[in-house]
């Protein structure tokens, strides 16, 4: 489930909805890319990536340069695998809860 930009749960929690958000949904792919029975050669990437975001979501508050580049590398990765498709886009739209990139 998605939540607005600074929309509190109602869990009663101080943690930030965001940050549980990319939390959740980076649990997931990491789920569905392990239970993924074929080898593709950037598998080790994406893992090593969506770790990364695991971590940084386990901190608190990532780095939102950090975090879209992780995205960008688990997409290039994974991106051609359909049957990660929508734990990517989950993914996606948890790190975009963290504001716009900024306008070059």
């Amino acid at each position: 489930m998605l939540r607005s930009v600074g929309q509190r749960s109602v869990t009663g929690s101080d943690e930030d909805p965001r940050v549980a958000e990319l939390r959740s949904a980076v649990s997931r792919l990491r789920r569905e890319l392990a239970a993924h029975p074929a080898e593709f050669p950037d598998r080790g990437i994406a893992e090593d990536e969506l770790a990364a975001l695991a971590a940084m979501a386990m901190g608190g508050a990532p780095e939102i340069p950090r975090l879209r580049r992780s995205l960008l590398l688990i997409a290039g990765s994974i991106g051609s695998v359909s049957a990660l498709a929508r734990g990517l886009a989950d993914v996606r739209a948890a790190v975009e809860l963290f504001g716009e990139p900024p306008r070059r």
